[in-house]
């Protein structure tokens, strides 16, 4: 059992509802335990925001609308979830054992108030894999820095699932490699899905290598772990490497791309643009990375 517990945080979007549905699409491959997770505002991080020149009265009124908003969003989320679970017949569990004699998926919902971005990167720590929605989530603006928050800050896997739920999951895989600590966790974390995959392509190119083994040591490295895999360069597209790698995996068919994150310090790949800022922006398939 390569993985057990997937954590899902549920925000109630397109995107969203795309991210529980690939999260119990992985659970079904790996027989796992799916928490979902929703992060409820803390009407006191309100006040802060409310400016001068409003009266005390004035800050309690926005505060207790937050606190109305919140409760009915929460409400309307928990739904979707059991909705979910009740549709597609996953048993409901919140205690291991029960999960592990159940012997199939499981799922649980939790609700937690606070920073969205801190409490899903502290909860996610400890889970096997954290699936999160692709950053441009609609009008969920806060997803982007949770995603951001998990990458950075829980010391687990993320899969970065597209905008649409995927129809498969780890059949064919590429893996972008460029010798960095970050590629490498990358691939340490998706050996389960390299090892089941049908297909696994590495690619690599020049302007994306860094200080590191190159791609023909990864080969090598995963000949160890049983996984043939066949190699392949790629060039940037229109001067970008992360087009590049997008346009890679898709002429592979992949469903699954696997890499580093944030190489370069993500304040760099704000300003200047980088490979990975460019695949959260652009990927039309699910993502598996690490930093």
């Amino acid at each position: 059992m390569a993985y057990r517990k997937l954590l899902v945080p549920v925000i109630g979007t397109a995107a969203g509802e795309a991210a529980l549905a690939t999260a119990f699409m992985a659970a079904r491959i790996w027989q796992a335990h799916v928490h979902g997770l929703h992060v409820r505002i803390d009407p006191r991080d309100v006040a802060p925001l409310a400016g001068e020149g409003l009266s005390g009265a004035m800050i309690e009124e926005m505060m207790a609308a937050t606190e109305r908003e919140s409760a009915e969003r929460a409400k309307s989320v928990q739904e979707m979830f059991a909705r979910y679970i009740a549709e597609h017949g996953i048993p409901a569990v919140s205690d291991p054992a029960a999960a592990f004699s159940a012997g199939r998926m499981t799922a649980s919902f939790g609700t937690v108030v606070g920073r969205e971005e801190d409490v899903i990167a502290q909860q996610a720590r400890l889970a096997d894999l954290v699936v999160i929605a692709h950053p441009e989530a609609g009008d969920d603006v806060s997803t982007s820095d949770a995603l951001h928050a998990v990458l950075f800050d829980s010391g687990r896997p993320v899969m970065v699932t597209p905008k649409t739920a995927p129809a498969t999951l780890g059949t064919r895989i590429t893996v972008a490699w460029n010798g960095t600590a970050e590629s490498a966790a990358a691939v340490a974390a998706a050996l389960p899905w390299l090892e089941r995959a049908e297909a696994v392509r590495v690619l690599h190119a020049d302007e994306y290598q860094r200080r590191g083994p190159d791609a023909a040591g990864l080969i090598e490295y995963l000949a160890w772990h049983g996984i043939k895999a066949e190699s392949a360069q790629f060039k940037p597209l229109n001067g970008s490497v992360g087009a590049g790698l997008l346009a890679s995996s898709a002429e592979f068919g992949a469903d699954l791309q696997v890499m580093g994150a944030y190489s370069h310090s993500r304040l760099r790949q704000l300003i200047l643009g980088g490979v990975t800022r460019h695949v959260l922006e652009h990927a039309m398939l699910t993502l598996l990375m690490c930093r």
